[in-house]
């Protein structure tokens, strides 16, 4: 099924496939193959909530309007911040091993650098693009969050883009009381922009595999074609609403 060597990828495309699924697979692959990855996932059909691995939901979320509206709340594997995703996302995952790019220390700092350029191939000529702390924009506004993680001999880096987005969906984020410096004093609405007011989505998918195609060769994987182990058991979890609905009472 895969490919051998530190300069291959595999890309694996999806479209509409449920997050918590896809983080599933995303820890699956990090944890138990040897080879690196890209995953594409275009929208997940359902909106949802999806927390950093030490996120609080009660510090982050509006509990009863969650409750209320029946979200799924998702407490991830990695770490980084609260995002609201739904098919207007455009999930891009990349799961490596530490020697996969030469000359990469497999440290948060430098795989994010590392990502900066990257996507700098895709979006260059659009926009003020730029990373700045951890996340891309355009100027001062974020339309990409970013979340790590690194094992002993793999890292993954994970991008919820955001093409576009409901704005009722952002009322159910907290202001969090840790933001960018660049954030200044600024409402959520301020804060992020649409990637579709400055790039068609195929388009940035495309340039996306031909950004990878620059510093990788990559291989189409099929779903199907996938060696998932069904007895894996992710720390991924979905919370469960007596769980939500303990928090909001302590809160």
């Amino acid at each position: 099924m895969s490919v051998t060597g530190s300069r291959f990828m595999n890309l694996v495309r999806f479209k509409g496939l449920p997050i918590l699924r896809q983080l599933h697979i995303e820890e699956q692959l990090l944890r138990t193959s040897s080879d690196n990855w890209c995953i594409l996932n275009d929208g997940t059909n359902d909106p949802t909530i999806v927390m950093g691995v030490s996120g609080v939901p009660r510090e982050l979320l509006e509990i009863g309007p969650v409750l209320r509206d029946e979200i799924p709340v998702i407490r991830r594997f990695t770490g980084g911040g609260t995002v609201v995703v739904d098919s207007g996302t455009v999930f891009v995952t990349l799961i490596c091993s530490k020697d996969a790019v030469a000359g990469l220390q497999p440290y948060p700092r430098p795989i994010m650098s590392w990502s900066g350029h990257l996507y700098a191939r895709v979006f260059q000529g659009v926009g003020d693009f730029n990373l700045r702390e951890n996340d891309y924009v355009f100027g001062n506004c974020k339309f990409g969050g970013n979340a790590q993680s690194i094992t002993k001999n793999r890292w993954i880096h994970h991008t919820s883009f955001l093409w576009d987005y409901d704005v009722r969906n952002m009322a159910y984020l907290k202001h969090p009381k840790r933001v960018p410096e660049y954030r200044l004093a600024r409402n959520h609405l301020e804060f992020i922009c649409r990637m579709k007011d400055y790039m068609p989505r195929e388009v940035f998918i495309g340039k996306t595999v031909e950004a990878l195609e620059t510093q990788f060769s990559l291989r189409t994987i099929e779903f199907d074609a996938l060696e998932l182990d069904a007895k894996f058991s992710p720390s991924t979890k979905l919370l469960l609403r007596h769980e939500l609905e303990t928090m909001a009472f302590a809160s």
